[in-house]
């Protein structure tokens, strides 16, 4: 199930609130800028699809997405837990950076938690198949796969350089909780 938890930047072990229906979060993250969305598949897909089937199947949000926010190139990315280069992929996302173009992605299947730190504040996002979240440009965030990762993800850029992950050199990811699939965290 989908979920945002908000902690102060200084007590990562009690969230502030936590939310788990779609409209809240999409309000409350609204607050901060970021965009969360659930989008409907028009036809079956599952991991291991081509990435034109898996595109084809939300035609319809991709072309209002791209044309909203002027992305120029949309791709499909699918990691699975047998990936030899898992470990790898998880350590290169789980610091504290950001990006100088919005990092939006969306969940065709599987997992992920995207963990944002706006001001005092650190918001925990658990996003899986159907979610849609868009962090802007200049957030500080980190995304974690989990150990042994399991995702479908569509994803929109504007320009191949603006993903560039630009790290803080900060701490707080490591004093947050890491995502442990088929754990209450």
């Amino acid at each position: 199930m989908s979920r945002l938890r908000i902690f102060s930047d200084h007590d990562p072990s009690t969230p502030q609130l936590s939310i788990d229906d779609h409209a809240g979060m999409a309000r409350e993250l609204a607050r901060i800028g970021v965009a969360f969305e659930q989008w409907q598949a028009t036809q079956p897909v599952r991991p291991g699809d081509a990435p034109e089937t898996i595109m084809d199947a939300y035609r319809a949000d991709i072309d209002r997405l791209v044309a909203e926010r002027g992305f120029r190139t949309v791709d499909v990315v699918s990691i699975a837990p047998d990936n030899h280069q898992r470990e790898a992929m998880r350590a290169k996302f789980l610091d504290e950076h950001f990006h100088k173009e919005d990092e939006v992605r969306f969940f065709v299947a599987g997992s992920g938690l995207f963990t944002l730190h706006v001001d005092d504040k650190v918001y925990e996002v658990l996003c899986e198949a159907g979610d849609l979240i868009g962090v802007p440009d200049g957030t500080t965030h980190w995304f974690d796969m989990g150990p042994e990762p399991s995702f479908v993800a569509i994803r929109f850029f504007t320009e191949p350089d603006g993903w560039v992950g630009h790290f803080t050199g900060t701490d707080i990811a490591g004093r947050f909780p890491r995502y442990e699939k088929g754990q209450a965290i």
